[in-house]
């Protein structure tokens, strides 16, 4: 009885009913990064009643993360972002598994992570980082939500090279070139809140097989409120899913 009147919101919807709820009761995500991105996604994932989520970063919690990252309250300053993420999402929902992987993982750590889960969440602040995301996916043939946020700007995607969409190497290719970071050029709050929140969405709706997000770059602009959807073509010379 608690768990329907919990969940009684989504179960209501035709589209999630009680088998739905129960999918996402048996499904596991992977959030790489818990930082402003991973923090609004973890969030309501665990709030949604998913069965288990994998939580991987290696940072502590500072000030200045508190603007943004709403999974940490300022009793956690200083501690390892894992340890406070985890206590705060089991607070919100004690029925969601929390497993915590310390980082930074490296290819074989990060591929054995993503083979465990049903599909990955890229909330990484870093272009390094989003490359070998990217490349685990590929290699073990998991769908991947890649998000990312900066100044007033957002943008979301849903790769899955097992049902033929490009990977995030055809989008970006590695041309070793430095990217901006939010500590140079600055980020609103809540436009990494509205991203990270739509990739729990994207991950919630594919698990329950609802909606096709797959292929498609969503670019938002916050300061206009308008959105923009590009087709992402495959590259069949892609390094990382040219073979597949």
């Amino acid at each position: 009885m608690s768990d329907f009147v919990r969940y009684a919101r989504q179960v209501v919807l035709r589209e999630v009913g009680v088998n739905g709820q129960q999918l996402l009761r048996d499904s596991t995500v992977l959030v790489i990064g818990v930082g402003g991105l991973g923090s609004a996604a973890a969030l309501y994932l665990a709030g949604a009643g998913l069965g288990r989520l994998l939580l991987s970063d290696r940072d502590r919690v500072e000030l200045s993360n508190l603007q943004r990252q709403i999974v940490y309250r300022e009793a956690d300053l200083g501690r390892p972002k894992l340890e406070a993420a985890a206590d705060n999402l089991r607070a919100l929902n004690p029925d969601c598994a929390i497993e915590t992987l310390p980082g930074p993982l490296d290819p074989s750590q990060l591929e054995q992570a993503a083979r465990g889960a049903d599909i990955v969440l890229d909330c990484s602040d870093n272009f390094p980082t989003r490359v070998a995301v990217n490349a685990a996916c590929v290699a073990v043939r998991k769908p991947l939500v890649s998000g990312a946020a900066i100044r007033f700007e957002g943008q979301l995607a849903l790769f899955d090279t097992a049902r033929g969409s490009a990977c995030y190497a055809c989008l970006y290719p590695d041309t070793g070139e430095a990217r901006e970071t939010c500590e140079e050029a600055g980020v609103l709050g809540p436009t990494v809140g509205v991203i990270g929140s739509l990739q729990a969405l994207v991950a919630i709706k594919r698990l329950l097989g609802i909606g096709e997000d797959t292929g498609r770059l969503q670019l938002w602009d916050a300061l206009r409120l308008s959105w923009r959807s590009l087709h992402i073509p495959r590259d069949p010379n892609c390094p990382v899913c040219g073979h597949e």
